[in-house]
């Protein structure tokens, strides 16, 4: 084994971990808590990428692990009333919203995934998770599909690479609708504050929400602000946004980038173009952490009258596999 790179099982914060290591780069994910990558991190600069629960905060986070590291959404973010209807089937989830009577976020951030393996040698450490979903599996009484979702996190001095897949195991066809809510501490320099933050994202229309945070089909006109969070990156928290866009790729890349203009760094969050919606969320404008979310559907989907490609509805058949690969690294930015 060589010292530049390890794979090994152990405890974070008292819940069981995988932790990877190449370098000066670490991460760690929470098989037992929806294979959440939980911390990444540049210990040659003490730089905290992801957001953590303290350790007084471990509970709660288990309880609700939906704004620290990154959270696997499945289905992403909001359905009406807890429904939908597709393909002549009715599907009912918990309304875990009530202030807007919406079901949010799905089920497996918060459910144990396997661990299938993790492994390391001379040129990156990487882990992989997966978890079926069949008869046997409470989830299937909301969401009755048999598939099996993997994840697979690689860490070299790449950055930190994230694979993941869905396939449908099942005879009939399936809704395919996945997020990620990505976490990220800004600043996320030990030294730096929130004023030395640039915020940049691949964004294009703003979808117009009703007040039960459901989008009513209509675009907003993008203030000044959001225009240059586009274009030449702002301060994230200018102004509170917990706010839906289309994905709008530039140079052929779907990317978020969070920069800090005191050191001259950037990260960037290489989504992949598979994502065709952005939300982005600063947590009422903290000025601590910000959420941009690369989600492949739009929110409420199979309830819009739209077509499906417009909202990112995927339709999985028989033994297909929808798949996409999305990255976080560091590069110098001045």
């Amino acid at each position: 084994m060589s010292n530049h790179a390890s794979a090994f099982e152990q405890s974070y914060q008292g819940e069981p971990a995988v932790w990877l290591r190449y370098q000066q780069l670490e991460a760690v994910v929470l098989p037992g808590v929806g294979a959440n990558l939980i911390a990444y991190r540049d210990h040659g600069n003490g730089y905290h990428f992801l957001r953590e629960p303290q350790e007084s905060e471990m509970d709660e986070f288990r309880a609700s692990p939906g704004t620290h590291g990154i959270p696997v959404l499945f289905p992403p973010n909001r359905y009406e009333d807890g429904t939908f209807t597709w393909n002549g089937r009715t599907y009912n989830f918990p309304i875990n919203e009530p202030a807007t009577h919406n079901h949010l976020h799905g089920f497996l951030h918060t459910i144990v995934w396997d661990v299938d393996y993790y492994e390391a040698n001379e040129k990156e450490s990487r882990v992989a998770l997966s978890v079926t979903i069949d008869e046997s599996h409470p989830v299937y009484s909301y969401w009755p599909h048999s598939f099996t979702a993997r994840l697979v996190y690689t860490l070299s001095e790449r950055g930190l690479q994230q694979q993941v897949s869905v396939q449908n195991l099942g005879n009939d066809p399936m809704p395919m609708m996945l997020a990620f809510h990505t976490a990220l501490n800004a600043p996320f320099a030990p030294d730096s504050s929130a004023d030395d933050m640039s915020f940049k994202a691949t964004f294009g229309g703003r979808r117009a929400m009703s007040e039960r945070m459901l989008p009513t089909g209509q675009f907003q006109p993008l203030s000044d602000w959001e225009e240059q969070l586009k274009t030449t990156g702002a301060n994230p928290y200018t102004e509170a946004m917990d706010n839906h866009y289309t994905a709008e790729p530039q140079n052929g890349r779907n990317i978020a980038e969070l920069a800090d203009q005191r050191l001259g760094v950037k990260l960037v969050y290489d989504a992949g173009t598979g994502y065709k919606h952005w939300m982005i969320w600063n947590c009422e404008a903290s000025g601590t952490f910000l959420c941009p979310e690369p989600q492949t559907n739009l929110v409420n989907a199979p309830n819009v009258d739209l077509p499906d490609e417009e909202k990112g509805f995927i339709s999985l058949q028989q033994g297909e596999i929808w798949e996409e690969t999305s990255r976080l690294y560091l590069v110098n930015h001045l």
